[in-house]
């Protein structure tokens, strides 16, 4: 056993993980570009992006420059009362990309946060606004945003959230866009979209009392790595128009390219009423979330009466190091043709993927932007499997392991996720291991 396992067993707790029958976690020592290296000299390639934060690759010259030269100049300040020049043209540059209209940014620290700010803001504002009987949230099934207990609360009941219910508020859910799994046993394209009539029910039955609806745009990941119609996004959108509540998109994953465009919502043509973003925003370096929201939200919350403050802060907020290497960032997709290189990823990713639908044990294939997603079930007539637990994960990890490829199924569904800056060959040979092991790959027996 490595130095660093054996001390890491001692002290420390991971995330997500049973450690009493987790594998030893490997012993990163250093990372460069598309690549980890362990403490035993071996190579692995990062193939879900360091949990989907990493975009421009590790340890990126220019990203550590920006890190080390504000380190420099300013390492943090409070940020109740204080502001400093990072965190001003970060914002700046947010709002020239985001979509038109989203114009006021408030920093947070990760995405549940960004999540738990966008949902307090939606709540708080129909207070303020004199309408105090606003307090239903709107959220679809299969949705995933975040450990925080509101994040939870609009969350698909799973086995994420199961030991907290007692403590989640309640929220009204309806279908999405699964179309693998259609909630009414139609396909794409004749299906026409119906399942949005869902939300249109909920939201009717609802009218008057709703705060927000709140969704994963074009791609619902940790449920499933989902991927939507774009009629449906743009169908929710005006839902809340007709029925006069607020949209909040969870770009927490697919901001910063994740699905082709800048942000998801952009496939739509559309502008929510708050964003979240987090994840890729420091190009995996730094943790940094972002609530972005309109004037008319922000007008909401001014006021001489001191009791309409939006009371949410935390320590790190808007911290310098953060937005200093979230401009280099921004930066970089400037100057290296980023989103270029992400619509080349995805042709590979077509081209590649498509032809294991003829796998035994591929039910899907489905591809976005950076991402290709292979949804693996024990039959293809009846689609079984077993969701988050199913034993296929941890098998799979296992192997691409120990082939040199670091991914990490969500049970039956199995994503690649690289850094950007793959190479065609890197990406291929990528693919390569993929494709050898789904093609032999067999079930497990109970």
């Amino acid at each position: 056993m490595s130095d660093l396992i054996a001390r890491d067993r001692r002290f420390l707790w991971h995330p997500y993980t049973q450690m009493l029958t987790a594998p030893p976690p490997l012993p990163i020592v250093r990372g460069e570009g598309v690549y980890l290296y362990t403490e035993d000299g071996r190579r692995v390639l990062d193939g879900i992006s360091s949990w989907w934060v990493n975009i421009h690759g590790h340890s990126h010259p220019k990203l550590n420059e920006a890190l080390a030269r504000q380190a420099q100049e300013l390492e943090h300040v409070v940020f109740a009362g204080c502001t400093h020049r990072p965190a001003v043209e970060l914002a700046e540059r947010l709002v020239e990309i985001l979509p038109t209209g989203l114009t006021r940014i408030f920093y947070s620290d990760d995405g549940s946060t960004a999540v738990e700010v966008a949902l307090k803001m939606a709540f708080q504002y129909w207070r303020n606004r004199g309408h105090p009987e606003r307090q239903v949230f709107v959220a679809l099934h299969h949705a995933y945003h975040g450990d925080t207990f509101g994040a939870m609360s609009v969350s698909e009941a799973s086995v994420f959230t199961a030991p907290f219910a007692p403590l989640l508020f309640p929220v009204r859910r309806a279908h999405a866009p699964y179309c693998y799994r259609c909630p009414l046993g139609l396909t794409r394209p004749d299906c026409r979209i119906a399942c949005l009539g869902d939300l249109e029910r909920v939201l009717r039955e609802e009218e008057g009392r709703v705060a927000a609806v709140i969704v994963e745009p074009m791609l619902q990941g940790a449920g499933g790595m989902i991927v939507w119609p774009v009629e449906f996004l743009i169908g929710v959108r005006e839902l809340c128009d007709r029925f006069g509540t607020l949209l909040i998109a969870d770009e927490v994953l697919t901001g910063f390219g994740r699905t082709g465009r800048m942000f998801a919502c952009e496939h739509a043509g559309i502008r929510p009423d708050i964003l979240c973003l987090s994840k890729a925003i420091t190009g995996g370096y730094l943790p940094l979330g972002v609530t972005a929201t309109t004037e008319d939200v922000y007008a909401a919350f001014l006021s001489e009466d001191r009791r309409r403050t939006f009371f949410h802060g935390h320590s790190y907020t808007a911290n310098p190091l953060a937005c200093a290497v979230a401009l280099a960032s921004l930066e970089l997709f400037r100057v290296e043709g980023t989103l270029d290189r992400i619509a080349a990823l995805e042709r590979l990713l077509r081209a590649r993927l498509e032809p294991m639908r003829a796998f035994p044990h591929v039910g899907d294939v489905r591809v976005i932007g950076g991402v290709g997603i292979v949804e693996l079930v024990q039959e293809k007539r009846t689609k079984a499997a077993e969701g988050y637990l199913d034993r296929v994960g941890p098998m799979l990890a296992a192997e691409f392991l120990r082939r040199g490829l670091l991914l990490r199924p969500l049970g039956n569904v199995l994503y690649f996720m690289p850094p950007y800056v793959i190479t065609d060959s890197e990406a291929e040979w990528a693919l390569d291991q993929i494709a050898e092991v789904l093609a032999v790959w067999r079930w497990p027996s109970a």
